[in-house]
């Protein structure tokens, strides 16, 4: 049986790269996608140019690798970018471009890949969205909202098109050790603003979480089992246990109580 024909956007860096680096030494060919991919000089699998928020670029990208392996039976949307601040203080633009890159650019990749999985009648479709994305938190209302949809069209979208042998799983990474804060818009930390010193102290609680985060090669491990999986679940979350536990909380507790802990965790 030939190689399965990985297709993952978002690649040149972070878990993208450790995904597919993992996929290729277990034996997959690996196509990645980046904006610049003549700017990676050390990537161990093919880098594509494609940029999620311009739909020329996806159907370039996907049609490229189509016409090379006549295939795709993995597609793992993984492309993303976080956004912090308060809402109030967050510009309408950077709202936007959080939810193309994060919601809309997935959407539209999954709609160019879908019909040559229905035509070979078979694929897998992992979305990565975040644990963020089961919750509100404050001063990442944005990220949150952009990965919890995505969420939810998986949930929708996987029913469509089981009748086609096409599965489609949803894997919520916590906090892991990657250049995602360094590459996430920070609305500013004004000065007098009304959210000077609460935003100040969760803009540093998320950054030494993110440096103090998990090894991106477990999300590699968690997802080569989901590939390996004939029938994926639902949803995946790989991160601290504590984290994922956030989520166990949220459903068995009052809405009140669980809102209170959070703000007692970002000391609002």
């Amino acid at each position: 049986m030939s190689k399965k024909v990985v297709f993952i956007t978002g690649a040149s860096s972070g878990i993208g790269k450790a995904v597919g680096s993992y996929l290729t030494n277990n034996g997959y060919t690996v196509y990645g996608t980046s904006r610049n991919p003549d700017r990676i000089t050390n990537s161990p699998f093919e880098l594509v140019a494609l940029d999620v928020r311009n739909k020329e670029s996806i159907s370039t990208a996907i049609s490229e690798v189509l016409n090379k392996e006549g295939r795709i039976d993995v597609l793992i949307n993984n492309a993303g970018v976080g956004i912090t601040g308060p809402l109030e203080e967050i510009p309408a633009e950077e709202i936007q471009n959080n939810f193309e890159t994060n919601l809309f650019g997935p959407i539209e990749v999954m709609k160019v890949v879908l019909p040559a999985m229905r035509q070979q009648k078979s694929g897998l479709i992992i979305n990565v969205t975040s644990i963020a994305g089961y919750m509100g938190l404050p001063f990442r209302s944005v990220y949150s909202a952009s990965k919890g949809a995505l969420e939810l069209i998986t949930e929708a979208l996987r029913m469509e098109v089981k009748p086609f042998n096409i599965h489609i799983t949803n894997v919520a990474p916590g906090d892991f050790a990657t250049n995602i804060a360094a590459g996430r818009y920070h609305a500013p930390l004004k000065k007098g603003s009304a959210y000077e010193k609460t935003y100040g102290f969760s803009l540093q609680t998320m950054d030494s979480h993110v440096d103090d985060g998990s090894d991106p090669n477990e999300m590699a491990k968690a997802i080569i089992k989901v590939i390996n999986t004939n029938e994926p679940k639902v949803h995946y979350k790989v991160g601290a246990p504590l984290q994922k536990f956030s989520i166990v909380l949220k459903r068995i507790l009052p809405d009140n109580l669980y809102e209170k802990m959070l703000m007692n965790h970002y000391k609002l």
